[in-house]
């Protein structure tokens, strides 16, 4: 009978192996006053190997900026590897994997930040609505009430989010006060 093939892509248990042996290192390093070691390739195929697979999960696969994603996660991975402590958890696929879902989340807020931006810049330089126009003659936009937001794969939560609230300052607001007081005895009359 055939052995049955694993699904999983990193062997766990090695994975630990390896960031315990290299965690040790590090330990004699510090003790020495020497510059602690690299991360061994075999530490390093791990975070890529986690930052690709979890890019091709359904909530990051559209993206299209899913490059930039893969690397913040690795970059993360190695900035923060030396705080994994093999004594608190024996798990180091679930610590990396949920170091580069963060940076993702990030990126994609990053992304979206920019995105808003650029949104912004083409609604104030649009003036006589000719890109507007132009946008809305493609299928994929004819039917949005908000062109550029579409173009630009932002939700109007995202605009929302990202919109600066406009404050009052106290002058304003007495202002504002003092005229509503006096249209409410103007229309008292």
């Amino acid at each position: 009978m055939a052995k049955k093939k694993s699904n999983h892509y990193i062997d766990n248990k090695e994975f630990f192996r390896a960031m315990s042996q290299w965690k040790e290192q590090i330990n004699i390093a510090a003790k020495s006053d020497d510059p602690p070691p690299p991360v061994t390739e075999y530490i390093g195929k791990c975070f890529m190997d986690i930052a690709n697979n979890l890019a091709y999960r359904p909530n990051f696969i559209n993206y299209p900026f899913r490059d930039e994603m893969i690397g913040d996660g690795i970059e993360n991975c190695l900035m923060y590897c030396h705080n994994f402590n093999p004594e608190k958890s024996s798990n180091p696929f679930s610590y990396f994997t949920q170091i580069i879902y963060y940076a993702f989340l990030r990126r994609i807020q990053k992304e979206k930040k920019q995105n808003f931006i650029k949104y912004k810049l083409l609604e104030n330089m649009d003036i006589h609505g000719v890109v507007s126009r132009n946008l809305k003659k493609d299928d994929k936009y004819s039917n949005s009430r908000n062109p550029y937001a579409a173009a630009l794969r932002l939700s109007e939560n995202d605009i929302e989010k990202f919109e600066p609230k406009k404050r009052k300052t106290k002058k304003q607001q007495e202002n504002l006060d003092e005229f509503l007081d006096n249209e409410d005895s103007s229309t008292e009359r």
